[in-house]
């Protein structure tokens, strides 16, 4: 899963033979999870075609003010496809459009659709090398700069003329990681790394039997995804557990028992700056494990139990600069229960959800939680999907390291 994930990226491609390369940009683009409208320069379209792009990008391309073979000649409004990217990236950018967009000339749909944008907008200049030398490229480059748009800088190699140098549009899988690496330098978790731990443990009774509990990790895993979204390197410990996830930033250990979860969070707690511990950890395991199967007999059968490590309570007696966040499944005197969990264990937010309401707990969907601080200010939320969650209690968690 990309940065790129779930964004609205407008494509504008200018009249440059760099413009066949635009395809594999739009498809790369759709691959990361991106949603892609095009918009051509009439004179682009004999370089690429609005079939191909409109395939790929899976959207009408669009290339004039109004749809002349429309027999209702509709209108393409400039100014909604500006209003509609979350981004917009010109690519081939040529030194004729530079310098239009440089100096506000508006005598086509993309250059219309450029104006209009609110959006922050890329742009991957192509030319021949003393074209892209010449100083009115170079005035143009540094206008677009000034206005806050963000130069992909050309790449050296052959260029259409048979001439050798720097020119050459950035290749589509450079302008991806690019866009991508620029986006992560904005966000507010950007190389910090933030640990995770999800799902139930298992407490192996013998071979065969186990100790668990019902949690499916849902919970925690929403939480990785929200963290990659904000930029962390995210470390994700989870239980047994079928949920999937799919984004470079995250990185899945998987452990079964207590023991095993407790050895790989203190692993990664040191150079953590935020740790959320939302696994439902066994507080109990088999004093003795047999190493074959217990046969059934007709004599009632006991197990011994002796208590797991508290990971979280470990945590906590060591933490240093790492923000510590837990959370609590109660089903009586919940308040009173997630007050005095947060105190005990040294936390710095504790997230409090109730079997007792409905909708809230293992194996669904949804969540409803309090969340409650070390000044004990607690806040309060609707039931949720926990995506939705995962988001409020980034929000919580963010509000206070900002503060």
């Amino acid at each position: 899963m990309s940065i790129l994930s779930g964004k609205n990226i407008l494509v504008g491609v200018t009249a440059g033979i760099a413009a066949y390369k635009t395809a594999h940009l739009v498809r790369l683009l759709i691959k990361a999870g991106a949603q892609v409208r095009v918009v051509m320069t009439p004179a682009s379209k004999d370089f690429v075609t609005p079939l191909t792009l409109s395939t790929l990008s899976k959207n009408p391309v669009h290339s004039t003010f109004y749809d002349k073979e429309d027999e209702n000649e509709l209108w393409n409004n400039h100014v909604d496809l500006g209003l509609w990217a979350d981004l917009m990236i010109i690519a081939p950018a040529t030194a004729n459009s530079l310098s239009k967009m440089a100096n506000g000339t508006c005598d086509n749909l993309l250059l219309a659709t450029y104006l209009s944008a609110k959006c922050k907008v890329y742009f991957a200049p192509a030319m021949d090398l003393d074209m892209y030398k010449h100083p009115s490229t170079k005035t143009s480059i540094d206008k677009l700069e000034s206005f806050g748009n963000v130069c992909i800088p050309a790449e050296s190699g052959e260029l259409a003329s048979g001439l050798v140098g720097e020119g050459r549009m950035a290749e589509p899988e450079s302008i991806v990681h690019f866009i991508e690496q620029d986006i992560l330098g904005t966000l507010p978790l950007y190389r910090k790394k933030v640990v995770i731990t999800a799902g139930p443990t298992y407490e192996a009774i013998d071979p065969v039997r186990f100790i668990g509990n019902h949690s499916s990790g849902k919970m925690g895993f929403e939480l990785a995804r929200v963290a990659a979204c904000l930029g962390a390197q995210v470390t994700l410990i989870s239980g047994v557990s079928n949920e999937q996830i799919n984004h470079r930033l995250v990185n899945r250990i998987d452990v079964v028992s207590a023991q095993e979860m407790f050895e790989v969070a203190h692993k990664n707690f040191d150079d953590a700056s935020i740790v959320i511990a939302s696994a439902a950890v066994a507080d109990y395991k088999p004093k003795h494990v047999s190493d074959i199967k217990i046969k059934k007999n007709d004599a009632q059968m006991s197990i011994e139990l002796e208590k797991t490590q508290d990971i979280l309570a470990s945590l906590g007696k060591i933490k240093t600069n790492q923000y510590l966040v837990g959370f609590a499944l109660e089903t009586n005197n919940e308040l009173e229960n997630a007050k005095g969990k947060l105190k005990r264990k040294n936390l710095d937010l504790i997230v409090l959800n109730s079997l007792n309401d409905r909708g809230a707990g293992f194996k669904k969907g949804t969540n409803k939680v309090s969340i409650i601080d070390k000044s004990e200010k607690i806040s309060e939320f609707a039931l949720k999907s926990k995506a939705e969650v995962a988001k409020d209690i980034f929000n919580e968690i963010l509000e206070r390291i900002d503060g």
